[in-house]
């Protein structure tokens, strides 16, 4: 993807376009006099309000091209509703739609200050982070072979200049959430026929070979060998071969216990045997949405050299119906030695994600894990597809990650935990049952994800309602990229 070049100054000179932040009345919005024609351009932006050809609303534009007595070429007024009522929402959706807009003229360099329109409880550098990962984030168009000949988007935009203060972490930053997020969306986009487990591991190869990553890579034979019956069981019904797919960053000290990403990597989910409705089944490629996320962090993490220790695992494999798939009534053996009575094959996530997480934690001995699926739709009818869901047994991991969601706007909402719940997973014929019945489903799915973390920090993240849209603009979000990132940079700090 191309790179946008940011820079920091008040000079305007060699800018072909300007961002103009404007309030509901039709003036700009606290620029405190820095820019060249400012008063003209204020003249001008509320000429425009009082003539109703721009109403300043949140998430309005209106691009001018060369404007009277004004010597830039383009002026794009960004609309950013009443200065005491803006919601970060509200910021966000106008800094999009000035992208948006963007995105369809010939405008190359860019003055942004768009950043002074921020709400009051936002700082500066975190206006430049959003704006230089939602810019960015705007080349991004779903290209795989796969589409054809659809025509592929060519962005004009060059360079982006802030006038204020230099937040170059800031742009680096949201620049790489933004990378990390178009390869989250490109493996999940992409059709299950060719986003398979080994086209993953490929791609995690391709990762360490840019980054330097160490990868490894553990295959069907191994993986029976070592005694992970439960993700073995997901993988039998198959023919495509499965994967456990495993990165290393190593940007801390070497004495550092790394933070563990485990990602669900279900590329494609049909439910098994407990075969799901026809309708809408093809989003199911979207299931791979937790190892897709691994991906991007790791991508942001190699353009951002971060001092800290991160290890990414992925389980990865179809969930096919066939004559040797499991079946439900079936009892599997974890890799930890607990039994598992499979009563439903449509709950395979978690049957995949606790041979990853035992093994993640012999394997890697890491000082928290933090493991995102798409994992229950008892999610979605608990939280909708605005926020994700957040479970974990030590509520200061909780807590840094929710703050990291609430800073990036990705956020997360907790859940309730407890012993109360683990009644709901008991079975007849084995140590555990792997659904718990109709209620609290995203609760007795992290219940049972619990039984297999001994002695360790651990949050879950439940992302199936935000890791994709579904409708007209059905397609991948890159979420949650944008909070770990957060979260791995703070760690990285402290």
């Amino acid at each position: 993807m191309k790179h946008i070049q940011f820079a920091f100054n008040t000079s305007f000179t060699n800018l072909d376009t300007l961002i103009l932040p404007i309030n509901d009345k039709g003036e700009i919005i606290s620029l405190e006099n820095i820019l060249p024609q400012q008063s003209a351009l204020n003249e001008l932006s509320k000429s425009l309000a009082k003539s109703g050809d721009f109403s300043g609303k949140v998430g309005k534009t209106l691009l001018l091209v060369k404007p009277a007595d004004i010597e830039i070429q383009r002026v794009l007024l960004v609309g950013f509703g009443a200065n005491d009522k803006l919601t970060t929402k509200g910021y966000l959706t106008s800094i999009q739609a000035a992208a948006d807009a963007l995105d369809h003229c010939g405008a190359t360099h860019i003055a942004n200050a768009a950043i002074f329109a921020k709400p009051a409880a936002e700082s500066i550098k975190w206006a430049v982070t959003q704006n230089a990962q939602i810019f960015q984030r705007s080349f991004y168009d779903y290209s795989h072979e796969s589409r054809g000949s659809h025509p592929v988007k060519d962005p004009r935009v060059e360079s982006m200049v802030f006038p204020c203060e230099d937040y170059t972490a800031a742009t680096q930053q949201g620049q790489a959430t933004a990378l990390g997020m178009a390869l989250t969306q490109e493996l999940a986009n992409m059709p299950s026929n060719f986003c398979t487990p080994t086209f993953l591991a490929e791609t995690a190869i391709q990762l360490g070979q840019d980054f330097d990553f160490d990868i490894k890579i553990l295959e069907r034979k191994e993986m029976i060998e070592m005694g992970m019956g439960s993700f073995m069981s997901v993988a039998q019904g198959g023919d495509t071969p499965p994967k456990m797919i495993c990165l290393s960053y190593n940007g801390g000290d070497a004495s550092q216990a790394p933070v563990a990403l485990v990602g669900k990597g279900v590329t494609f989910d049909t439910g098994g045997i407990s075969l799901k409705p026809g309708a809408s089944m093809d989003e199911m490629k979207y299931d791979m949405g937790g190892a897709a996320t691994v991906l991007g962090v790791f991508k942001a993490l190699g353009e951002l050299k971060p001092k800290i220790n991160v290890v990414g695992v992925i389980p990865s494999t179809e969930n096919m119906p066939s004559g040797s798939a499991v079946k439900p009534g079936d009892v599997v053996t974890s890799l930890s030695g607990q039994t598992i009575e499979v009563l439903n094959t449509d709950a395979e996530g978690r049957l995949i994600l606790c041979d990853a997480l035992t093994y993640t934690q012999q394997t890697f001995k890491p000082s928290k894990i933090i493991d995102m699926a798409t994992l229950t739709g008892a999610c979605i009818v608990a939280l909708g597809h605005h926020v994700s869901a957040i479970m974990g047994n030590n509520q200061p991991l909780v807590d840094a990650l929710t703050t990291a969601g609430q800073t990036t706007y990705d956020r997360f909402w907790q859940l309730p935990m407890g012993e109360e719940w683990d009644e709901q997973l008991k079975s007849n014929f084995a140590d555990m049952a792997n659904i718990g019945g109709r209620t609290a489903g995203s609760i007795t799915a992290a219940q049972f994800l619990a039984r297999f973390v001994q002695d360790v920090d651990w949050a879950h993240l439940d992302i199936a309602g935000t890791a994709w849209v579904t409708g007209d603009n059905k397609g991948a979000t890159g979420r949650p990229v944008p909070a770990l990132v957060e979260y791995l940079l703070t760690e990285a700090k402290a």
